[in-house]
């Protein structure tokens, strides 16, 4: 099944790094080897992200983690998008002090997001759109029906989360790692990428640490 017409009330250093580097080398004390050079003080090394051993144990956990992993990594660039433009949309109604300004200001940011990404939210299967619905949360700290009656209505969130029950979905629906084994292995698909550098960092409101979460699993 396709996913589309609810999420619309919610969606609103390579060259640098090297040129540090060799700064910080210019300005650094040597030592002289015969045959070599050291440099004299402490050197610095890139940060090192320690993590647990992946969470399955079996072939079929494998795959099912795999597959899990797909669907993560498509929708979490939806979720750091939500996230961040509920930061801008809040930070630009602070400074609006008319009411029906602010109002006029949402429903323009709104429909330009709807026909940005119709087509692509459009493309979402079921379970996609669940796990969305999930990392929104994790983003942003609040449900997908929470966002929706905030910066729609409470009727037009009563209406999209009975749509989304069609499709299995609940807007409702919280990020909890510490008790639904799927969003664990979602948390630590996220972490993992991120640290391979598969997917950029963007600072969730709610953290987790696996080794924590792989306690409370074990």
């Amino acid at each position: 099944m396709k996913l589309y017409f609810f999420f619309f009330g919610l969606f609103f250093f390579h060259l640098v790094f090297s040129q540090e580097q060799t700064d910080d080398l210019i300005n650094k004390e040597y030592i002289k080897i015969t045959g070599d050079t050291i440099v004299k003080g402490p050197i610095e090394l890139g940060e090192v992200v320690l993590l647990p051993k992946r969470p399955y144990k079996n072939s079929n956990q494998i795959r099912k983690y795999l597959i899990l992993k797909r669907k993560t990594l498509k929708v979490y660039p939806y979720a750091v998008m939500a996230s961040d433009r509920l930061n801008s949309l809040n930070l630009e109604l602070s400074e609006i002090k008319r009411k029906r300004k602010k109002k006029r200001y949402t429903k323009k940011v709104q429909k330009f997001l709807e026909k940005e990404f119709t087509e692509e939210l459009s493309k979402l299967t079921q379970t996609e759109g669940q796990i969305l619905i999930k990392l929104i949360h994790r983003q942003t700290g609040r449900t997908t029906y929470n966002l929706v009656k905030s910066l729609r209505n409470g009727i037009k969130a009563f209406l999209y989360n009975t749509t989304a029950k069609f499709f299995n979905m609940n807007l409702k629906e919280e990020f909890l790692p510490n008790s639904d084994l799927s969003d664990y292995y979602i948390e630590d698909i996220i972490q993992r990428s991120i640290r391979d550098n598969i997917i950029k960092y963007s600072e969730p409101t709610f953290k987790y640490d696996l080794f924590e979460l792989k306690n409370i699993w074990n």
